[in-house]
């Protein structure tokens, strides 16, 4: 499986994204799917995740109410609207697929910057 994000960019507080992760290979083995967010000088930390067969979500408390998760049915993309962006929220945002036999697959990233 492979992943790509776009979507990133510099946006104003209070303004919207919309991230996008399209999946190829062996898309029909994802079980799960998020997004990280990685700060300068900060740890990598989990932003949303989902179950692609259940539609079960997961998000961090800081972006609960704000942030919006959701894929396609047939598991080749994923997407997280993010609303009222906050200047915390400046980072670089991964997507991340877990697979039938991969615990964890990455993506690049993609740089997400709000100008407060």
């Amino acid at each position: 499986v492979q992943l790509v994000e776009s979507g990133g960019g510099l946006v104003q507080a209070g303004g919207s994204l919309r991230l996008s992760c399209a999946a190829s290979g062996s898309a029909f083995s994802i079980n799960v799917m998020g997004w990280y967010r990685q700060a300068p000088g900060r740890q990598r930390e989990l932003v949303a995740t989902i179950n692609t067969s259940s539609g079960v979500t997961n998000y961090a408390d800081s972006v609960k109410g704000r942030c919006t998760i959701s894929r396609t049915n047939t598991k080749n993309a994923m997407y997280l609207q993010m609303n009222t962006l906050e200047p915390e929220d400046t980072a670089v945002y991964y997507c991340y697929a877990r697979t039938l036999s991969t615990p964890s697959v990455w993506g690049q990233g993609t740089q997400v910057t709000v100008s407060s």
